[in-house]
Formats: structure tokens, C-alpha cells, sequence
């Protein structure tokens, strides 16, 4: 009973637009609370699909011919070695070429099994603050915000590793007897390409690439959402 009065004489005190005021901030509270878990659900959704590219499509890539018998990441002659490449096959010297090719692709082969923890690791600490507009977006829009956001980073870390390849599988010796051969013919201008660059840019292209083949996967197949937070995610953007 004496409870009762109490609140009694409490209730008159606040006033309607009080009471309305304290109910809208309570809401509030609710909305922020409930948008900050879809987030963190979104973040960890998009994630998990950009893993999936790497365990699903960049894992082929670090196969023998992971790049060199894929077209769409094949690394072909840099734009300005193609004067080398058709002066090479004009002086009966083809094979040569083709091995220089070859010797490129070994390299991103090599390179991408080596650092594909790079990958997995910027994933993982990737910061998604506009994670709704990601997963609402183009159906390459997390691997794209990836591409953007980690590029310099994973340059860094890559181009050493990309180096090591390309002795590793033999394609510096390859590259310097392509050099010297082409340099040492009459009329032409040398060259001196920096290989390391060339390999370590498009390398991650193809990953990116690779990656993008998956998002799309995920997005458009629905058999393709193999765990709960993909399902879970992706049909949000099923409702767009």
C-alpha cells in the first residue's frame, strides 16, 4: 500500500511532455542498440564471404597454371616489353618469350601460397563502417572496399614475398637472359623493367579478381551461403 501511494505522488510530477521526452530516448537507446548488432552481424557477414574467397577461388590460384591457364588472371608481357616480346619471336627467339611469360606467372603462383595469410589477415582486421551500404551495394562492393582499402598495405607486404618467387622458381635468370639478348640487338632502345613491380600489381589483381568471382557467388546463389551468418546477412540484401 505504501508503495502504491508513492507512486502516486510521483506520477503527477512528470508531466506529459517529460514522459514523452524519457519514452524517445528510451526508444532511441533501443534503435542504437539493435542498428549496432545488424552492423557488427553485416561486418562479420561480408567477412566471412571475402574468407570464402580466399579459401574458395584464391586457393586456385596458387595451383601450377593458378594463373598461367586462367585468362581472366593470366599475367601476360608488361605493355612496355611488347616491342621485346614480337622482336624476340621476329628473331626466331619465341620460346624464349613464352618462357619469360611462364617465368611470370610461376612467380604470382608461388607468391600468392606463400602470402595468402597476407590476405586472410586484412580481412580480418578490416574496419566496416558503412557495412549496410556495402552489402546493399554492387555485388562486388566488400571485395571492391577491400581492394581500396588494404592495396598500399598489401603491396608492402607482398612485393618481398613476390621477390623471393621470382628467384625461386627461376624467372630472374629467365628475365635478365631476355634483357641482355633483346638490349644486345641492333637499333633498339633498352630496357630495364622492374619486374618485382610488374608481378606484385597484377598478382593482386588476379586475388581481387578471384575474390570478386566469390562475392558474386554468394550474393546471386543462395547454396553458395554455407554457414548461418551468411544466410542470415545476405538476405537483407535479397530485400533490396
Amino acid at each position: 500500500m505504501k508503495k502504491l501511494l508513492l507512486l502516486l505522488l510521483f506520477v503527477p510530477l512528470i508531466s506529459s511532455a517529460q514522459f514523452k521526452d524519457l519514452l524517445k530516448k528510451a526508444t532511441d537507446k533501443a534503435t542504437a542498440i539493435s542498428s549496432s548488432n545488424s552492423g557488427l552481424d553485416i561486418a562479420a557477414g561480408l567477412k566471412e564471404a571475402l574468407n570464402k574467397g580466399v579459401t574458395e577461388q584464391v586457393s586456385k590460384l596458387t595451383q601450377a597454371d593458378g594463373f598461367y591457364k586462367n585468362e581472366a588472371v593470366k599475367i601476360l608481357m608488361p605493355e612496355e616489353l611488347v616491342k621485346v616480346d614480337q622482336t624476340l619471336r621476329k628473331m626466331g627467339m619465341s620460346s624464349l618469350a613464352d618462357d619469360g611469360i611462364k617465368a611470370l606467372n610461376r612467380a604470382a603462383e608461388d607468391a600468392v601460397k606463400e602470402a595468402t595469410p597476407i590476405f586472410v589477415s586484412a580481412i580480418k582486421n578490416m574496419s566496416i563502417t558503412d557495412a549496410k551500404s556495402i552489402l546493399l551495394g554492387a555485388d562486388n562492393s566488400a571485395t571492391n572496399y577491400l581492394q581500396t582499402s588494404t592495396t598500399t598495405a598489401l603491396y608492402a607486404k607482398f612485393s618481398p614475398v613476390v621477390q623471393t618467387s621470382i628467384g625461386k622458381v627461376g624467372a630472374d635468370v629467365i628475365w635478365g637472359n631476355i634483357i641482355t639478348k633483346y638490349n644486345t640487338l641492333p637499333f633498339v632502345s633498352k630496357v630495364n623493367p622492374d619486374i618485382t613491380d610488374y608481378v606484385t600489381n597484377k598478382a593482386l589483381d588476379g586475388v581481387f579478381k578471384m575474390i570478386t568471382v566469390e562475392e558474386k557467388n554468394i550474393r546471386g546463389n543462395l547454396n553458395a551461403r554455407t554457414s548461418d551468418v551468411l544466410k542470415k546477412v545476405f538476405a537483407l540484401q535479397d530485400k533490396k
